[in-house]
């Protein structure tokens, strides 16, 4: 795909994806979306990619939201589409994805731009950070997966406070919340990142990809976390990766994994 509205960084077995719409400070549309879409799924097929960074280009934004212009005479089954199909195509698409996933949060991430920081496997942003879901001040809620993901992340009381006031809150109040793993200057944020994405990379890959399923898995309403859990760590005894970690410890020496 010829990329427009995103590109794509890849070094140390490490991707960046940046979000490159800096006059819309980085607003999610449909174009944008779809790029998304195909870069993550070419990321996570690369076996020599262990670790996925998503940011924002500039200083003020990750992602500021969706593009408004785009949906603002959208009739009820349109804006049922949209959520739909933005969902199964990025949303969802991240969430799940074998390679994890960190946001880098870069100054704002309002509406979808929270939701895509939400939907990573965990976020990192810099003391500017402003996030938010503003949706109800538009007549609507948000609709990538922001009412479910939130609560899991900060509880359900906050998120209600959150998404019913259309308030926005800094970098430390989403630490504080436990939305934010770290808070750094915006000089720090993508090195603080690759650091942690390098520590991922020197871990099994089928291992990581079975832990993203088993810690997702107890997030669904229809799944038994713990027996996913079970069938998932005897998987792991038939890979190549248990095999060269187990004979690595024995042997004293660093693991080279393969990812299988």
């Amino acid at each position: 795909m010829d990329y427009q509205n995103i590109y794509i960084e890849e070094e140390d077995q490490i991707a960046v994806i940046t979000i490159d719409r800096p006059k819309k400070l980085n607003a999610l549309n449909k174009r944008t979306i779809e790029e998304l879409h195909t870069a993550f799924n070419e990321l996570d097929e690369d076996t020599d990619i262990r670790a996925i960074i998503v940011t924002g280009s500039g200083e003020k934004a990750f992602v500021a939201g969706a593009d408004i212009a785009e949906f603002a005479d959208f009739s009820v089954k349109q804006g049922h589409a949209l959520a739909s199909s933005g969902q199964e195509k990025l949303f969802d698409l991240v969430e799940n994805l074998s390679t994890p996933v960190i946001a880098a949060v870069n100054g704002f991430a309002l509406g979808g731009g929270l939701e895509l920081a939400m939907a990573g496997h965990f976020r990192v942003a810099s003391f500017n950070a402003k996030m938010g879901l503003p949706e109800v001040s538009l007549g609507l809620i948000p609709g990538y997966g922001g009412t479910q993901r939130l609560p899991r992340l900060i509880g359900r009381g906050r998120a209600m406070e959150m998404i019913m006031t259309a308030a926005m809150i800094s970098a430390d109040k989403a630490l504080e919340f436990g939305l934010v793993n770290y808070v750094v200057s915006q000089e720090e944020l993508l090195p603080l990142c690759r650091k942690l994405a390098g520590k991922i990379s020197n871990n099994s890959p089928s291992a990581i990809k079975q832990a993203i399923k088993a810690v997702n898995a107890g997030y669904s309403y229809d799944t038994d976390g713990y027996a996913h859990e079970i069938k998932a760590f005897g998987e792991c005894f038939g890979t190549d990766d248990f095999k060269e970690g187990t004979s690595a410890f024995l042997e004293k020496r660093k693991a080279n994994f393969k990812g299988s």
